[in-house]
């Protein structure tokens, strides 16, 4: 009896604070989908898995998945979601649909700690049921209320279940369901498991585990991080600078921050010449300890030549996050006389954090004249300095 699982991770997680959609965000050197993808790959029960993503997370995916080299055959290429999570999950469920496996797994991607346990016990619900959805027990009083906050009833906890994921199905009856819930204009349903009582198709609870948290709010994030890294980790802050310039030449355009600055300058350059993430870059390196840009990125290899520099800010954080390390805070001060940052700046610090995996409350950027003094009050380059705070694991030597 073949099963596929679909996990869906097409929505934005605003709820989770700003910066990159939570499903993207770092877990000690994993994103959080990769960790998901990890549970179901790793069981021996899963036959597929397909992945829903938004239309614009296409490198975000990418980033996530080059986990796992080589790239496991169980994983589908993605396909992209609709304007609702039911959307989504029909459109996963209409791409498995050649393959037509006898069960489905419908499973959040914001839930990274699926235990193989509870994949069993999902596998085993939908062979011995249409329908099923994990739960787990109720451990706070209930309160049905009413338009004015009046208590209307209080249910008794015995009956009731929190609901998670994975939720579990015979194929053909899920996809039958949503076809006719879209046919009928009906696109609100959060919950698989309430779109199949809709339609009139008996669903069963089986038991779910308390430890399947879904990160929702950025508190989740900090327990997930506390699970992960164990009890007695000890982490020791290091602080880095760095600095760059690059001297201005005819032109339209200078990049900055990851944006591209229309401009009447341009810079001489071997790669793009963002003085902003390679000083950022060169900031990181130098809070590991571990040279700076032109060590990793030599300006005599060609394949760097005209290069984008938000893969050199992406290396420097993977280095961190490789050593068990976390990215705190990166600050960053423009010198010049123009262009002015003032209209570009939101959108750089939204590219850095998203470069980088953080908050944007994790990203400052500030910028400065000379007084008409030196190089860029004369216009003749640009400049900027950073610096980056991290955390190590202390290692005892």
């Amino acid at each position: 009896m073949s099963v596929a699982a679909l996990i869906v991770a097409a929505g934005r997680g605003s709820r989770a604070g700003e910066g990159l959609p939570k499903q993207y965000r770092d877990l000690q050197g994993r994103s959080v989908l990769a960790r998901t993808l990890a549970s179901f790959l790793s069981h021996p029960g899963i036959d597929q898995i397909l992945v829903v993503i938004h239309p614009d997370d296409d490198a975000f995916y990418e980033g996530s998945i080059a986990a796992f080299v080589p790239l496991p055959s169980a994983l589908l290429p993605c396909v992209h979601g609709g304007a609702t999570r039911q959307d989504s999950v029909r459109n996963g469920l209409e791409a498995l649909a050649s393959s037509a496996p006898e069960i489905v797994l419908v499973h959040d991607a914001a839930r990274p700690f699926a235990s193989p346990e509870l994949i069993d016990r999902a596998i085993q619900a939908a062979r011995r049921w249409d329908g099923a959805v994990p739960g787990i027990s109720v451990t706070d009083t209930i309160k049905v209320i009413g338009h004015q906050a009046e208590v209307i009833s209080t249910p008794e906890r015995d009956s009731l279940r929190a609901v998670q994921t994975p939720q579990a199905f015979r194929f053909s009856l899920l996809l039958d369901v949503h076809r006719k819930a879209t046919a009928a204009g009906m696109h609100a349903f959060t919950d698989d498991g309430a779109l199949a009582e809709w339609a009139g198709m008996p669903v069963h609870v089986f038991e779910g585990d308390s430890e399947n948290i879904k990160l929702t709010h950025p508190a989740d994030f900090l327990e997930a991080e506390r699970r992960l890294k164990g009890p007695s980790m000890t982490y020791i802050t290091k602080l880095g600078t760095g600095f760059d310039v690059h001297a201005f030449v005819d032109g339209d355009h200078v990049w900055l921050g990851g944006i591209k600055v229309p401009h009447d300058r341009g810079v001489i350059a071997h790669s793009d010449g963002d003085v902003i993430l390679h000083a950022l870059t060169d900031a990181i390196l130098g809070a590991l300890a571990d040279g700076d840009i032109g060590t990793h990125f030599p300006p005599s290899d060609p394949q760097w030549r005209g290069a984008s520099s938000d893969q050199f800010l992406a290396h420097a954080v993977s280095m961190v996050r490789e050593r068990g390390g976390v990215v705190d805070h990166l600050d960053t001060t423009l010198l010049c006389e123009s262009p002015r940052l003032g209209p570009h700046r939101e959108a750089m610090r939204q590219r850095i954090a998203e470069i980088a995996g953080l908050r944007l409350d994790q990203v400052s950027l500030k910028a400065t004249t000379t007084e008409k003094l030196g190089f860029t009050g004369r216009n003749e380059g640009i400049a900027a300095q950073a610096a980056a705070t991290i955390r190590l694991p202390e290692v005892n030597s």
